[in-house]
């Protein structure tokens, strides 16, 4: 028997975390015919993270971008839950908390105890070593890197990174799942930063460091990446949009493991997180915005 014939079907996933990331990716999830269970601190903050999801699909119901029937289908298979225990019975658990090491091992270990043996738990990380996470469960064979793009709906790409200890089995399963999601998978061996982040962080970081000298407005520097590399968004921009605190730890970790200057993180942008400007989710980081998250001005003042 092959590992493809011997793959499970997945039926119900969990994510832990209804927050930006979390969120989207249980809609996406959703969308794709499983079933989710969403967590989150409390009951009260997945009820409010499955209303949010109900909001932004009514939006694309207002504009005839999606029915009401669809609508109504995706959210009916969201059920928030209270705790990390009512995730028995999830074929796989994608975590999808914020970026710290020592609240994911906790998390992790929490779900590792709820769920069944033969499930699967994945994190959402972009920065932190999955294989020391596997290495604190019961099940570190079944344990993979499942980092989604942000915003979840809109990205196509789905990063796999596998840990040292993550099985072909596993990496088959996920892959299948992120393929059934309608992503498009790559995969990633487990070093700081993986892919993605090991290019982006350093670019974004290099736009705060032009701006720290002067060459240039965040406006400026944002439409010469727009325009001059053909980049959808400027750096602070999405800078912003990923959040400048997780922003700030991906560059703390790239610099401390590898030991190399030229990942190490701008004062300006310690000093913006040092003042909890971390950008929309905070309404400011370098530039400011309304409760709808459209940008109003600049923050930032050069």
């Amino acid at each position: 028997m092959t590992i493809e014939e011997d793959l499970p079907e997945l039926r119900t996933i969990g994510v832990l975390g209804a927050g930006q990331m979390g969120g989207g990716i249980a809609q996406v999830a959703a969308q794709a015919g499983f079933d989710v269970r969403l967590a989150d601190a409390s009951l009260e903050l997945a009820t409010k993270g499955r209303d949010k999801i109900g909001a932004q699909l009514g939006r694309l119901v207002d504009r005839a971008k999606m029915s009401e029937d669809m609508r109504d289908g995706i959210l009916s298979r969201i059920q928030p839950i209270a705790s990390s225990a009512d995730f028995a019975g999830c074929d796989l658990v994608i975590e999808a908390a914020t970026e710290n090491f020592d609240l994911k091992v906790k998390l992790f270990k929490a779900i590792d105890d709820a769920l069944a043996p033969e499930a699967f738990l994945a994190s959402n990380t972009s920065s932190i070593s999955v294989t020391k996470l596997a290495a604190a469960t019961s099940r570190p064979s079944q344990v993979i890197g499942m980092h989604f793009m942000n915003p979840p709906p809109l990205m196509k790409l789905v990063e796999i990174v596998r840990a040292v200890q993550t099985s072909p089995r596993t990496y088959e399963v996920i892959k299948a799942a992120a393929l059934k999601m309608g992503k498009v998978v790559v995969t990633s061996k487990d070093v700081p930063g993986f892919m993605v982040n090991r290019m982006l962080i350093p670019m974004l970081c290099e736009a705060c460091f032009a701006l720290q000298e002067g060459l240039g407005t965040p406006e400026d520097i944002d439409t010469g990446a727009k325009l001059g590399l053909n980049h959808p968004m400027g750096p602070f921009e999405l800078a912003d949009l990923i959040g400048l605190d997780t922003m700030l730890y991906i560059a703390e970790v790239l610099q401390r493991e590898f030991g190399d200057d030229k990942y190490r993180p701008p004062t300006m942008l310690r000093n913006l997180v040092a003042a909890g400007w971390y950008g929309k989710k905070t309404g400011r980081g370098f530039y400011t915005y309304d409760d709808k998250g459209n940008k109003t001005g600049r923050a930032v003042q050069t």
